[in-house]
């Protein structure tokens, strides 16, 4: 476990700010994240991807699942401008953690459309709906760059 979280934390945490946006709330959602990685370690099936793909959809979903929670909601009324400028200096930080565990490279050859789909969804922490509400593409859209996007990754990373 200690070597999971050393390895890992740092750029998870990046993540889960990025949906967050409040350090206390990405504290807690990494604790429980690695709580629930331990839980369900044995669900991992190598032969359907790398343990820090699981991982971070793992992560992920957790961190939606507090944006929807109702403290959050009324908590994100009351955002100040401090709030903003944290969110800039983590994603610079998470930019950086995704790049030292070798991913920026590999997403860097993605197709300019691709890429930005996989950004929003798994760096941003935007859902499918979101990102066709917000950027005006269409969902359909949104699903076939995403499934492309994938199959890139897997080619990129040799994951079968």
């Amino acid at each position: 476990m200690f070597y999971l979280y050393d390895h890992y934390s740092a750029a998870l945490y990046g993540i889960i700010f990025r949906i967050v946006k409040r350090e206390e709330w990405a504290e807690e959602v990494l604790q429980d994240a690695f709580l629930k990685i331990w839980d369900r370690i044995d669900a991992y099936d190598e032969s359907k991807g790398r343990l820090f793909t699981w991982m971070l959809n793992l992560t992920r979903n957790l961190a939606i699942d507090k944006t929807r929670s109702k403290e959050i909601t009324i908590a994100r009324k009351t955002d100040d401008l401090d709030e903003f400028v944290n969110t800039i200096d983590k994603q610079e930080q998470t930019e950086m953690a995704v790049s030292q565990i070798g991913l920026l490279p590999v997403l860097n050859e993605l197709p300019p459309e691709q890429k930005f789909i996989v950004e929003q969804l798994y760096l941003k922490g935007y859902t499918q709906s979101e990102v066709a509400d917000e950027f005006g593409i269409p969902l359909g859209t949104v699903k076939t760059r995403l499934r492309s996007a994938m199959s890139t990754l897997r080619i990129l990373l040799k994951v079968e």
